[in-house]
């Protein structure tokens, strides 16, 4: 099975699921605004989740990937309002604030948040209730302040910063704001078979920082109606990156060697880890 088409059925799979979920709650604007947040978008962390899974054995992933999905959701969200990004479009549709109203948007995302946790502790999750809880105690580090959340702050600690980051800085930044939700998606499969994480948390710290060096190059270099979303924003705030500090060919040499390192960490699993190979070609290829 080509990657396009394990990619496609793991999108459908974790759509279908979604689909399920809110089919059942009530028809408010929080409701509707919350499925607005989870719709479209590649899925390449839940389906690193159904990957990874696959890859260990473990073929149950759907509510991990809903999981993951629904926390990376409510961190857009949030990320777009006027507090932070201030963004108008995500994806190619209006953004959350902009298509309901801010309140919503804020309390849309805090329930999707809420939500990835009460995906990976369902009883249908998994049957060992360990399992269960650490893959919610993990998910808790990974979208925390010790993970995503605190790379946020870094980011808009360094908006108004005397000097610009590093390569150091927007290192450590990008591992929490972009990494800690990959690294999360790519454990989950070994954590349901209550196999050795590390080889796929190798893979994930290097996929994580290409992922975020192709966004910079992305917006530097892409189109806004490819993308689904405003480029250009990161030079205009005048924001270091990547690309800034390593330039663009620099930033895409950057990128091509972390893949291969992410590749080169699945080794031990020979030719079984094709479709997490191809997905880690995929993430510096992509054109949104």
């Amino acid at each position: 099975m080509s990657f396009d088409t394990e990619l496609a059925e793991a999108q459908s799979a974790i759509g279908d699921g979604f689909d399920r979920l809110f089919a059942a709650t009530p028809d408010l604007p929080l409701h509707r605004a919350m499925r607005h947040a989870v719709s479209g978008g590649k899925r390449l962390r839940g389906f690193l989740v159904v990957a990874g899974a696959r890859l260990h054995g473990a073929e149950d992933a759907l509510n991990p990937a809903l999981a993951i999905e629904a926390i990376h959701a409510y961190s857009l969200v949030h990320d777009d309002l006027p507090a932070m990004d201030d963004d108008d479009v995500r994806r190619g549709q209006p953004t959350l604030h902009r298509a309901f109203d801010e309140a919503t948007a804020i309390l849309a995302g805090d329930a999707l948040q809420t939500l990835g946790f009460e995906l990976c502790l369902a009883p249908g999750c998994h049957p060992d209730a360990a399992v269960r809880a650490d893959l919610a105690f993990s998910l808790a580090r990974a979208s925390g302040a010790d993970g995503m959340v605190l790379g946020q702050a870094l980011d808009i600690a360094a908006e108004s910063a005397a000097d610009p980051l590093d390569l150091d800085g927007i290192t450590r930044l990008q591992a929490g704001k972009t990494g800690a939700l990959i690294g999360w998606a790519a454990e989950a499969g070994p954590r349901l078979a209550g196999a050795d994480i590390a080889p796929m948390r190798a893979y994930a710290q290097a996929l994580g920082l290409a992922f975020q060096i192709t966004d910079d190059l992305l917006d530097h270099e892409g189109d806004a109606g490819e993308m689904g979303k405003a480029v250009g924003k990161d030079a205009g705030a005048g924001k270091a990156t990547f690309v800034s500090l390593l330039g663009a060919d620099g930033a895409r040499a950057r990128a091509s060697q972390l893949v291969d390192e992410a590749c080169d960490a699945l080794a031990p699993y020979g030719k079984e880890a094709a479709s997490l190979i191809a997905a880690a070609r995929f993430a510096i290829s992509r054109r949104s």
